[in-house]
């Protein structure tokens, strides 16, 4: 194959496959209450946040059918000094508990009205907890992967 006529030249070809980073900010795991209710039916749809960033959260949903793109008010307090912090969220991603460390079908969210001082102070307060282990290898870029191998 085509790998198979690189690796005499280029030695191991896995060495220059480019993985994206996909992520704007790191994502920590947390274990933290919150309210997070639909916009258009204000139905109360997860009371626990299991990853969170500056960016959004991801948390456990509850019996409700949720739809990408729907609108969602969050509040949530992560620090000590007891800040309450409220956002208005969209719906980004469902994980419906295929792998085996998921214990419940998760919704990933994004913020959207959270100030610029509010992601710092939950920054500030994330430092203390550890990052979450991405349970998947990064995809690859396969175009700077390409340039790579024709750069060398």
């Amino acid at each position: 194959m085509f790998s198979d006529r690189l690796s005499p030249r280029l030695g191991n070809t896995a060495g220059f496959l480019v993985r994206t980073r996909e992520r704007d900010a790191i994502r920590h795991a947390v274990d933290l209450p919150c309210s997070v209710v639909r916009e258009r039916d204000s139905q109360l749809t997860s009371l626990r946040a299991i990853d969170l960033s500056p960016q959004g959260m991801r948390v456990e949903l509850e019996d409700v059918d949720v739809d990408l793109g729907d609108r969602f008010f969050v509040c949530f307090r992560t620090t000590d000094f007891g800040i309450w912090y409220y956002s208005d969220a969209v719906a980004t991603r469902m994980l419906h508990a295929r792998r085996p460390k998921e214990r419940a079908r998760t919704l990933g969210l994004r913020f959207g009205s959270l100030s610029a001082v509010s992601r710092l102070c939950i920054r500030g307060a994330l430092r203390r907890v550890p990052p979450h282990l991405p349970q998947r290898e990064p995809r690859i870029d396969y175009a700077a992967t390409v340039g790579r191998i024709l750069a060398a």
